[in-house]
């Protein structure tokens, strides 16, 4: 399907074709956005892991005695990137239930 663009021709706005060359840069913009998305979602999961990591740092304190509960919450966090090599895995990840 073609692609159209606005231009400004004789001062009245127009709708032209791309050319050929504006389909191919688009394309692979379009290519390097979808190729790009693991790493986005894999971004937020990791965004929202370190949050939730974070919320439970103050228990790594040498005043405070971790159970081996929580021992297991945080590392199963810091784990659970592992593996996720597919949009869907990551899209499906199952979060660990704090303790």
């Amino acid at each position: 399907m073609p692609r159209y663009r606005h231009v400004h021709k004789n001062g009245e706005l127009q709708i032209v074709q791309f050319t050929a060359e504006e389909e191919a840069a688009r394309d692979a913009e379009e290519k390097t956005w979808s190729d790009g998305e693991l790493n986005r979602e894999l971004d937020r999961l990791r965004e929202r892991r370190n949050w939730l990591l974070q919320e439970t740092d103050w228990m790594a304190n040498a005043d405070v005695t971790m159970s081996d509960d929580w021992k297991t919450y945080r590392q199963n966090l810091r784990d659970l990137t592992n593996g996720l090599d597919t949009v869907d895995k990551v899209k499906n990840v199952t979060w660990p239930t704090k303790p």
